[in-house]
């Protein structure tokens, strides 16, 4: 009882008195402009009567997009941002000189208070560095984490990996870190009340892999009881989309290149899918036949509906939508910021973290440093 009663006032306060859920949107940063941004906040306001928007950017450009879309018509409030950052900006230079981009505003919104969550389509190197200078670090976090959803056979239709690509070290504290920020990520974007966490190696056997996974190993296994999740030891990269683990830890670098092969794979397997169909006449009739299990498959591996990595470990949340996502990716990760913003996600991480840097920092990895 006591918790339900708790869970539904921490939705209505993330809501406010009227129930209003806020985000803020870079509509600049995408590699389809503004239009497409516009269009995919469009469908997500239709689904939902609780969301306004804070559009960063243009606004020539937007008031036009926007005057097109009547499910906005009065829950937008549009920022004009002169500078956009490109595809190619490097980090240090928007952080130096990208005051008056979209992409600043847009995190000052939720550094401000004004928003619950940023999100944005841009250049993931330089929200990330913005992200980290503008909201900081949650106090005890060395390394922000990129964590994504992984289309995979385990019955919440999803895995959790992290990081995939915000940092390309992380040691074994690192890695504890992700364990339970991916933990927590489990539980409030795919309602695992105990997720079980795997951590990337090479081999599942104990002695596999560089040293600071055997650290890691020891140290994600002291913790597991305490933070209510499940450790399942060494995972493979066959177990990403797999059953053993609901989430998969790994450095930034590993990460990424796995993302990376995933996303090239299934568009590959896509691609032989259709070529396959239209070897011969008999082969198209039975791609007429086999029609809706040809397109419930492909819903299945589209990263479009997945769409949005979330940057752990910060004092307020960011969702990185695909630099090339259409309307429907945009809806996607306008959703997943939605589910973040209810559950007061970025709340309940902090207080979990804050828990945890009561490890000294040089701890031995022994069993009496479990409290």
């Amino acid at each position: 009882g006591r918790r339900r009663a708790q869970m539904t006032t921490s939705i209505e306060n993330t809501k406010g008195a009227s129930g209003k859920i806020v985000l803020s949107i870079d509509a600049m940063g995408g590699d389809r402009g503004p239009a497409a941004v516009v269009a995919g906040i469009a469908r997500a306001a239709k689904q939902n009567a609780h969301l306004h928007f804070i559009l960063h950017g243009k606004k020539s450009a937007l008031d036009l997009q926007v005057a097109k879309r009547r499910a906005l018509w009065g829950r937008v409030d549009i920022r004009d941002t002169s500078d956009v950052v490109s595809m190619d900006d490097k980090p240090s230079q928007v952080l130096r000189s990208g005051k008056n981009t979209s992409m600043w505003s847009a995190i000052d919104s939720v550094r401000n208070g004004e928003a619950e969550v940023c999100v944005s389509c841009g250049n993931t190197g330089a929200l990330m560095a913005l992200s980290v200078i503008r909201l900081r670090k949650l106090p005890g976090v060395n390394r922000p984490a990129i964590a994504i959803l992984w289309p995979s056979n385990n019955q919440q239709g999803f895995n959790v990996m992290l990081d995939v690509g915000a940092d390309i070290r992380a040691d074994a504290r690192d890695l504890l870190q992700y364990a339970l920020m991916g933990a927590s990520y489990a539980r409030t974007g795919l309602a695992l009340a105990r997720p079980r966490v795997g951590l990337l190696n090479v081999g599942t056997e104990d002695n596999k892999g560089r040293p600071e996974l055997r650290e890691a190993h020891a140290l994600i296994s002291q913790n597991a009881e305490d933070h209510d999740f499940t450790f399942v030891g060494f995972v493979e990269g066959g177990d990403i989309p797999g059953t053993k683990a609901d989430v998969i830890i790994t450095d930034g670098f590993t990460g990424n290149v796995a993302l990376k092969t995933g996303e090239g794979t299934a568009s590959l397997i896509g691609l032989l899918l259709r070529e396959a169909f239209k070897f011969s006449p008999l082969s198209r009739l039975a791609q007429l036949l086999a029609i809706t299990s040809i397109q419930r498959l492909r819903k299945r591996i589209d990263p479009r509906r997945v769409n949005g990595g979330v940057f752990l470990g910060l004092n307020g949340t960011v969702v990185k939508s695909h630099g090339s996502a259409d309307a429907l990716g945009i809806s996607a990760a306008v959703k997943l910021a939605v589910d973040l913003a209810q559950s007061q996600f970025s709340q309940n991480l902090a207080a979990r973290l804050a828990s945890v840097d009561a490890i000294p920092h040089d701890a031995p990895t022994t069993e009496q440093e479990t409290e």
